[in-house]
């Protein structure tokens, strides 16, 4: 069997970079950008206030000046005025470019009117350039903002648009089919008899490639019939970038797919893993190089197995770069005999100092997926200890 990192490894190995495309920017939330984004102009653009008051010569008020006369109100989005004259001032908006002449802000708090004149409070401080964000002092024109590999969200939109780039270079959807298998799954809608159990690891991984990686996504629930699983793998992934199946790839009468599988040419990288739950995952190559991706069909199993090597692959495909980890620490003590990798479904928190904090919840067997209600996903407990004491830092994977 396959050690957790060493499975990792060999996936990534096996993956290929998934094609990208021209798109709008408003088509590409969610999706990885495949292209560096340069600034258009400085940022900001120009000396921009950033509080409602009254423009000033700074010498005006090193002078001792407290009451200015007004000779113009200038907001966001036009031409700047100008201050020619000592104790003249310039009502000011935020956002507003600086005016002409103009170095220093007091703020509308400090300030009260008299006619065409405004006096500033005695108690007001007062500092050469204060209010105002200067031009290019964010970044200057040709410098980088965003770089190929960047998941693009709320910040990276605005910083898309801020560019000029009303379209840009992203990553495709990866176009993923899933494959159930099982004479007992009967699909929500469907008459159910005792004897069978409806259809719901296909829904949850639809869930799951969609959140994480846009997916367009296929689903089919077939029957335990080699002829028919043999045939429809082939048809779905002739018209897919990655193929998932869900059951049928343990050691039973019943698996049909490793054979199918390798029926079809396909390469196997590897066969079941050391680790509890998902033991029995299969990963491997088709002759055109696409990525297969065989998982237990137990649903705790098999959203453990898709969270923790299906969802990174497929990023990893995508060109995300993916620069941290992130860690919990549990809140009471796991005892773990098994040489196996352990993963730890959890609920998560944080105590008064900041540290996230991960609450176990185990399941009852492989099959309980209803107890993951209400987690975040799970906790990796490393292979070759069976004791982990409350505060031990481990390494978690959302769903």
């Amino acid at each position: 069997m396959t050690d957790v990192s060493r499975a990792e490894a060999l996936i990534l190995e096996q993956m290929q970079m998934l094609p990208s495309a021209q798109f709008p920017i408003n088509k590409v939330i969610g999706s990885v950008l495949r292209e560096d984004v340069l600034a258009e102009r400085d940022h900001p653009p120009f000396d921009r206030v950033t509080m409602d008051g009254i423009a000033i010569k700074y010498v005006d008020w090193e002078q001792g000046l407290r009451c200015y006369r007004v000779v113009g109100s200038q907001g966001a989005g036009v031409r700047p005025l100008s201050i020619i004259k000592d104790a003249e001032c310039i009502k000011i908006m935020t956002g507003a470019m600086l005016p002409d002449g103009a170095d220093t802000v007091i703020p509308v708090e400090r300030l009260t009117s008299d006619k065409n004149n405004i006096l500033v409070e005695d108690t007001a401080k007062v500092l050469k350039g204060q209010y105002i964000h200067p031009s290019g002092s964010d970044r200057i024109a040709g410098s980088q903002l965003l770089s190929s590999g960047q998941l693009i969200g709320p910040p990276e939109m605005a910083i898309l648009a801020s560019s000029g780039s009303a379209s840009v270079q992203a990553s495709t959807p990866p176009r993923v089919a899933i494959i159930s298998t099982g004479d007992e799954l009967i699909d929500v809608g469907e008459e159910i008899l005792p004897y069978q159990i409806r259809s719901s690891n296909d829904r949850a991984i639809e869930a799951s490639l969609i959140r994480h990686c846009q997916a367009t996504v296929t689903r089919v629930c077939l029957k335990d019939d080699p002829t028919i699983i043999q045939k429809t793998i082939k048809e779905l992934h002739d018209k897919n970038d990655t193929v998932i199946l869900s059951g049928g790839v343990s050691m039973g009468d019943y698996d049909f797919v490793p054979q199918a599988l390798k029926n079809l040419s396909a390469k196997t990288i590897f066969h079941r893993i050391e680790q509890k739950p998902g033991r029995p995952m299969w990963f491997g190559v088709s002759e055109d190089r696409k990525p297969i991706f065989g998982l237990p069909g137990n649903p705790v199993s098999t959203l453990v197995c898709l969270t923790r090597y299906v969802i990174p692959a497929l990023k990893h495909a995508m060109g995300l770069k993916i620069t941290s980890q992130e860690t919990v620490r549990l809140t009471k003590e796991i005892l773990f005999k098994a040489d196996l990798t352990y993963f730890l479904p959890v609920e998560l928190s944080s105590d008064e100092n900041g540290v996230a904090l991960a609450k176990p919840r185990t399941t009852n067997t492989s099959g309980d997926f209803v107890s993951l209600a209400n987690t975040e996903g799970f906790v990796e407990l490393p292979r070759g200890q069976d004791r982990f004491s409350e505060g031990t830092s481990a390494r978690l994977f959302r769903w």
